[in-house]
């Protein structure tokens, strides 16, 4: 039987995105109509086509990199490999974050802002199509990149990150349908609340994880070169490792983290059965830093205007 506990992580973060995404597309769909221009509308879907496109060729040059690092050295394969799931996974780590902080303090003038680019496109007769063309397709590629960045952070986990994402990719597009097409009510607001604080527990198991991939390179690197070993530990010690400090609790024979439910928290939280003092450190900062960040937006959020829906009218 197939486990897809690795594919909600990518579900939540595409589920996300895709929403986001959906928002602007909505947006400059009903524009376009209010402003007598739908003609332009086939170029709406030329740039979310685009965007789908650009995005996975950009997975696809991830993967290209993993193989590669893979067969270029195969000495130092060993260490190439994690090494460079911990280097996404930062990158992961800092986009995710940027963008769960930035998207809630802007998405009460996400309408004015796209608006205000719409207008500025269609000013410009001659290139008005190319225009809306180039809003949407960076508007899914960025969201695209955010997941993509996330998937390489997880390569070791095989194709199932991959279903994840095409699942929340298909549910955010339903949700865009209800919105735009049936004009269903959905308090976006409270969606994006929820999902950014379950989004934020798996970034901050991310941070986890980039540290355990960092710590995997480094201690095989001192096992295949000493002379160019970095560790500060001593890993051959029960109990210790390369550059993790001291292990906190050995939970394996309890609750392992390949196994249900251990696989769950891990896959979803960054739960490790063998967890070490810079591992919580990390997390435990993670938390306070962005997490503070995160619900300080909220609080301010809050304490303004209540956000216009987007039919104008403000939200519940």
């Amino acid at each position: 039987m197939i486990d897809f506990t690795a594919a909600i992580p990518t579900f939540v973060i595409t589920l996300r995105e895709g929403v986001e995404a959906a928002l602007v597309v909505g947006i400059v769909l009903a524009y376009l109509q209010k402003a007598g221009q739908t003609h332009l509308n086939p170029w709406v879907w030329k740039g979310v086509v685009g965007g789908l496109v650009a995005s996975g060729l950009v997975g696809l040059v991830f993967a290209g990199i993993f193989q590669i690092a893979g067969t270029v050295n195969a000495d130092y394969a060993p260490v190439l490999k994690p090494l460079l799931e911990a280097v996404f996974s930062v990158a992961a780590i800092a986009m995710l974050s940027w963008m769960l902080i930035w998207m809630t303090q802007q998405a009460r003038w996400l309408k004015a802002q796209v608006e205000g680019a719409i207008d500025a496109t269609l000013a410009d007769d001659s290139n008005a199509g190319w225009g809306v063309f180039t809003l949407i397709f960076f508007a899914v590629l960025r969201e695209g990149f955010e997941t993509v960045l996330f998937i390489a952070a997880k390569f070791q986990q095989g194709v199932i990150p991959i279903v994840g994402a095409i699942a929340g990719l298909g549910v955010a597009v339903v949700i865009g349908v209800l919105l735009f097409q049936l004009g269903v009510k959905i308090n976006l607001r409270l969606f994006f609340q929820g999902m950014g604080i379950f989004l934020l527990l798996i970034v901050a198991g991310l941070v986890v994880s980039s540290l355990a991939h960092l710590d995997l390179a480094l201690t095989r690197l001192a096992t295949i070169n000493p002379a160019a070993a970095v560790c500060w530990g001593n890993p051959t010690i029960a109990g210790e490792s390369c550059m993790l400090g001291r292990m906190l609790w050995n939970t394996s024979t309890v609750l392992p983290e390949r196994q249900f439910p251990g696989i769950v928290l891990h896959t979803l939280f960054g739960y490790e059965d063998q967890f070490y003092l810079v591992e919580a450190i990390g997390y435990v900062l993670f938390l306070l830093g962005i997490g503070s960040l995160y619900l300080n937006s909220l609080a301010g959020g809050r304490s303004r205007s209540k956000p216009q829906s987007l039919d104008g009218r403000q939200m519940s």
